[in-house]
């Protein structure tokens, strides 16, 4: 019997039915007061008068009519250019030891975002409470004594005026605590190595001494390690030299383009559960089996705002219009996009992290990531989102019987009008024409504003199918392999022009 693993799941189950029945509204409106008051007597606070807000009848109004919203851009040429340069008490109390670098999906230079110790707290704290919620799923008692695979960037930060600079899951990954350390993999060594390729070779070379039983990291990533540990291993799937593995937590990008692909490499069906881990905060995770969905972290140092994703909100930057109408938790419904606004403990302040979200749950405040602002494609009013992407690739992957973990497009002029131009990756894709006609199908059926824009200037949709590892070679030679980085789904032109140059390079 495993003694251990029966102790520590008994704990986590007693815990977890120990916790109180948590108020998400009630939670929010404490986080806001926790923020305004802490960061009361910073630059930006007093500039903002965070001490005045705290005294208007409803804090969350006051705050969202005085306070300007802020993408990365505007915030550090306002405020944190200050902070990288050492100044104290810019946006949040003290100076940050940590800065969190990150290209996202859409360029080369690395943006450098707080992260305070107050931050480190919450992300720890966040973790914890998704291992408490793990007594809600049906895994074996063993579970609990097994290893866990961390996929992130490396752990090797690198210094820099004072600071430690490197990817949130870095950062995290070099502040485990201490009980933590033997349970994970592929530990601290192997973790450290920067080279993408030559850490996946030493993970695959050390396989067969582990006994993992749980995997964390972003899907397209995960994907090349496993592959890589198969082939040297000479093995037919993962489950052959990792039998007890059980669980998968993705994160990062929405899991369902991956899961066929991902499920290929598979001896036996394994849960899924989704994390959303940014590099600006831990914002929710999937806390209960009956659902995809991940409950937003309502109670720990970040406050919630959401903007209707409408068109006229958005500007051609991907970037929010002042105007823009904010949304609090209690005003929200399900079935609607939402342009995701936070303010935390690094001091992000109404900050545009850049995604979208739906409610699945509003009692619940359980969400699924739909895309990206600067992923919405509306070049010629089909208005697509990336969620409306992955349906059609999903669609496309059971009518053609594929596997399409990766995928690009641009909506491309041609001397007859506008083609969405999709770049598929796939080992086996063929008919070309074909995939093109099933997926401009299905998007008429699923999108009336498609079918709209399919009446006027979008003549339809032109296909190319690459091999998968066209997508990792592009991101390792414009910003960097593994870690947080994420394919671009929806380039401009000039961008896919670079793109397409690049494929034509490897074919």
């Amino acid at each position: 019997m495993a003694i251990i693993g029966s102790i520590i799941k008994g704990v986590i189950e007693v815990t977890d039915k120990l916790v109180t029945q948590d108020d998400p509204v009630q939670e929010q409106k404490n986080v806001l007061k926790e923020l305004l008051t802490t960061a009361s007597s910073t630059a930006f606070g007093k500039h903002y008068g965070f001490s005045e807000l705290l005294t208007a009848n409803d804090a969350r109004l006051a705050f969202a009519d005085k306070v300007p919203y802020f993408d990365y851009n505007r915030i550090t040429k306002a405020w944190w250019h200050k902070v990288v340069d050492g100044e104290s008490d810019v946006t949040w109390p003290g100076n940050p030891d940590y800065f969190a670098l990150s290209s996202g999906t859409t360029g080369k230079k690395s943006k450098r975002i707080p992260v305070t110790d107050a931050m480190i707290s919450s992300i720890k704290n966040a973790g914890i409470k998704q291992v408490l919620a793990l007594s809600n799923f049906d895994l074996p008692t063993d579970f609990f004594e097994k290893e866990i695979m961390m996929l992130g960037s490396s752990t090797d930060l690198d210094q820099r005026d004072g600071h430690e600079e490197g990817e949130i899951s870095g950062i995290s990954a070099s502040n485990i605590p201490f009980w933590f350390k033997g349970y994970y993999k592929p530990g601290e060594e192997i973790a450290k190595i920067d080279d993408w390729d030559a850490r996946v070779k030493k993970i695959a070379k050390e396989a067969k001494n582990w006994d993992i039983g749980a995997l964390s990291g972003i899907p397209s990533w995960m994907e090349l390690m496993l592959k890589e540990v198969i082939d040297y291993n000479n093995l037919e799937h993962i489950h052959e030299i990792w039998p007890n593995l059980s669980v998968y937590t993705s994160g990062g990008v929405a899991f369902d383009p991956y899961e066929k692909s991902f499920n290929a490499l598979l001896g036996s069906p394994i849960q899924i559960i989704d994390t959303y881990l940014a590099s600006e905060g831990f914002i929710a995770f999937q806390n209960r089996p009956e659902t995809s969905a991940m409950k937003l972290v309502t109670d720990n140092g970040i406050y919630f705002e959401f903007v209707p994703f409408e068109a006229e909100y958005i500007n051609p930057d991907g970037s929010l219009r002042q105007d823009a109408p904010a949304l609090t938790l209690e005003e929200v419904e399900t079935g609607t996009d939402y342009v995701l606004i936070i303010s935390t403990v690094s001091g992000a302040w109404r900050y545009l992290i850049g995604d979208t979200i739906e409610f699945t749950d509003v009692e619940r405040a359980e969400i699924k990531i739909t895309g990206r602002t600067k992923f919405f494609l509306n070049t010629v009013g089909s208005q697509l989102s990336v969620n409306k992407m992955n349906d059609a690739v999903k669609n496309l992957e059971e009518s053609m019987d594929l596997k399409i973990p990766e995928f690009t497009l641009c909506a491309k002029r041609f001397d007859d009008g506008f083609y969405h131009t999709w770049y598929l990756g796939s080992e086996n894709g063929k008919d070309a024409d074909r995939a093109a006609k099933v997926l401009d199908d299905y998007l008429k059926q699923a999108n009336k504003n498609y079918k709209v824009a399919r009446s006027k200037a979008l003549e339809g949709a032109k296909v190319h199918f690459v091999k998968p590892g066209i997508f990792a070679d592009w991101s390792g030679a414009i910003k960097k392999k593994g870690g947080q980085v994420k394919m671009e789904r929806v380039m401009g032109e000039d961008k896919f022009a670079e793109w397409e140059a690049f494929v034509a390079d490897r074919r």
